[in-house]
């Protein structure tokens, strides 16, 4: 089959690998229908995340066709619509039954390549470095689901293939995050990023409840979507002299309620921390750039919440004190999407997320070189590239 191989820093190419093949009896093998790019993903690409290796098949947000089921796959059958979390849960452990589907115990064979950073290991996640799973990413024509009966959601009739695309992996982590901020009535919720979980949590906290939503990002049909499809509040951090003070000005002075970073390790800004970031992120000696964190732990009203969805290394200058002399809730993960997809098919069953318009770009797999490019660099508008095998 045909997918797309990551060959070293920016070095993605198309090429023939072997087909995946029913591995344990609760496997199933997935055509894909649609997958898409995602920011996380540029983390690897960009090399700032180790352990990927030549010849590995990216990309974790897809859905598709079951074309074959293992022997002891129950819920599932050849021929099912399905969409599929990105992260690979067993559904036994107790942090699957805890609903803390992203800490799986069992499903990261590679544990020891993250107890050194973390302590502990997490789940695998599709197509994501060898220190989760190393397993073969969805960016293909097939993909082999393990756990099939806890990983493979059906899609309902009424919804589209280009809605329950996002449903993998955006949707659930935008979701999650407005769920970590426990919002109340009249809350006001900032966020940072418009891209694809940014504004997917910015409609998440809508749903959830909140009264207000400010969206922070610096790139005009970004913040155009947030304002126009979602409802948010914008705020371009380039032509203001300072984001923290801005939204002080928009809350009456006390802050948002709840902040949520989905921006992650590689985030722009026009401080004198972006550019300490820029030269030690650029020299190696730390992982992250940390503007937007820093940024959302400062314009955090005293005793609000954190919640952080960006994907984070190892980071310099972090204000621990502000969280802890303000009283800041910190919440975060991976996402939980098999705590969330069912909700979120039914919110996207009665029309409540349409998440489709997230996609900007459409491209063949042979074409997914160039789609990556365009979606790292923002070309043409790009939010997300989407490919059909």
């Amino acid at each position: 089959m045909r997918a797309l191989c990551w060959n070293g820093v920016n070095d993605l190419r198309v090429e023939s690998v072997p087909d995946p093949q029913i591995v344990n009896p609760h496997d199933a093998i997935v055509q894909v229908s649609l997958s898409t790019t995602c920011g996380s993903d540029l983390h690897f690409i960009d090399g700032y995340i180790p352990t990927m290796r030549s010849g590995d098949v990216i990309g974790h947000e897809f859905m598709g066709t079951v074309v074959e089921v293992g022997p002891d796959v129950k819920h599932v059958k050849k021929g099912d619509r399905v969409v599929v979390p990105s992260f690979i849960v067993c559904g036994a452990c107790w942090y699957c039954q805890q609903g803390l589907y992203s800490l799986c115990d069992n499903t990261n064979p590679n544990a020891e390549l993250q107890e050194p950073l973390m302590g502990y290991p997490t789940a695998g996640i599709y197509g994501y470095t060898h220190a989760f799973g190393g397993y073969a990413g969805s960016h293909a024509q097939y993909v082999r689901v393990p756990h099939a009966d806890h990983d493979c959601f059906q899609v309902p009739e009424e919804v589209r293939d280009e809605q329950a695309l996002f449903l993998s992996d955006a949707a659930p982590t935008g979701y999650m995050g407005a769920d970590f901020c426990d919002i109340q009535p009249g809350d006001t919720i900032a966020v940072w990023g418009c891209g694809g979980v940014g504004l997917m949590a910015q409609r998440s906290a809508y749903l959830l409840g909140a009264e207000r939503v400010i969206a922070i990002d610096r790139f005009p049909e970004r913040l155009r979507m947030a304002q126009q499809i979602v409802g948010s509040e914008t705020i371009n951090y380039m032509e203001v002299d300072s984001v923290i003070e801005t939204l002080k000005e928009m809350t009456g002075g006390r802050g948002p309620d709840s902040c949520i970073d989905a921006v992650g390790m590689e985030a722009h800004g026009k401080s004198m921390g972006y550019a300490y970031d820029r030269v030690k992120q650029a020299l190696r000696l730390e992982t992250d750039r940390g503007e937007a964190l820093r940024q959302a732990i400062m314009a955090c009203r005293k005793g609000g919440t954190l919640s952080i969805l960006g994907v984070y290394g190892l980071m310099d200058k972090f204000p621990i004190g502000a969280i802890m002399n303000k009283g800041l809730t910190v919440r975060s993960a991976q996402q939980h999407g098999q705590k969330y997809l069912p909700r979120l098919l039914e919110h996207a069953k009665r029309n409540e997320l349409d998440p489709s318009f997230l996609v900007t770009h459409r491209f063949s797999l042979e074409e997914a070189p160039r789609g990556y490019d365009m979606f790292k660099h923002k070309t043409d508008g790009c939010v997300r590239a989407v490919f059909t095998p």
